[in-house]
């Protein structure tokens, strides 16, 4: 009994030991595409060859696969994206290096959760990197689609934390975010804001800011209802406070900053 024990700890590391190099050689070898070609295509087919594995089983499950990834591809699609974007300022090594660790920590660390704040970190994770990437290269973009693509993002990250409930509406509310995504798009993108990080030609849009604080709020509000069966003022009196207290620290004190093209 003492040698299978042994035996399953000795397979579980070196499945782990290749998972963690697999994926940190898939991040690695996107970086060096970006640098070397001239178009992030070559790096986004990479992304999603390493995504096999969800046809690997009967055609029937395949749609199903493909929905449960979507939170991955999101990030990952937005990992090439914003390494592709910066390659052309001053510091574009170094920030692609640090996407690249972000990137990493991504794959190695936050996707393998399967606990209930690992999956909504994951939908927050891909709601902001989503966002970003859609407010970075849409500078020259119609407005549709950039509605279109906040929508998307808003179903795919609602569709995410909404799994790990019994809900009875779940596309009812996955469509509603989405919707609410779709506004924010709209709304946002006749006001583009960016901040600038002190030290560093890198701007952070704003629409980034305003749809983390409200996904908070939502999901504060959504959580407590599961919970309780209403919504408790306890759990999100202070939340949203802080969220809307920060939205206009935003907009009175910081939004004097005009982004022609992030």
């Amino acid at each position: 009994m003492e040698l299978l024990k042994t035996t399953f700890r000795q397979k579980s590391f070196l499945s782990e030991l290749v998972y963690f190099i697999l994926n940190v050689g898939l991040a690695v070898a996107v970086l060096v595409i970006v640098r070397t070609v001239e178009s992030p295509v070559p790096a986004l087919l990479l992304v999603l060859l390493g995504k096999w594995r969800v046809f690997g089983v009967r055609p029937r499950y395949w749609f199903a696969n493909i929905q449960a990834n979507l939170v991955d591809v999101t990030v990952s699609v937005s990992a090439v994206m914003l390494m592709y974007s910066v390659s052309a300022l001053p510091l574009a090594l170094w920030l692609q290096i640090a996407i690249l660790l972000l990137y990493i920590a991504w794959l190695v660390y936050l996707k393998p959760g399967n606990t209930k704040k690992a999956i909504v970190a994951q939908a927050e994770t891909a709601l902001l990197a989503g966002t970003t990437t859609i407010f970075v290269i849409s500078y020259n973009w119609p407005l549709e689609f950039i509605v279109i693509a906040m929508a998307i993002v808003g179903y795919i990250t609602a569709r995410h934390v909404l799994t790990q409930f019994e809900e009875d509406h779940f596309r009812f509310l996955c469509v509603v975010w989405a919707f609410v995504m779709a506004q924010m798009g709209w709304i946002l993108s006749h006001w583009v804001i960016a901040y600038t990080i002190p030290g560093i030609d890198v701007r952070i849009p704003q629409a980034v800011l305003v749809v983390g604080l409200l996904s908070f709020v939502v999901y504060r509000v959504y959580s407590s209802y599961r919970l309780h069966g209403q919504v408790r003022p306890a759990d999100v009196v202070l939340p949203t406070v802080f969220s809307v207290g920060m939205a206009l620290v935003l907009v009175v004190l910081f939004s004097r900053i005009p982004v022609g093209a992030l």
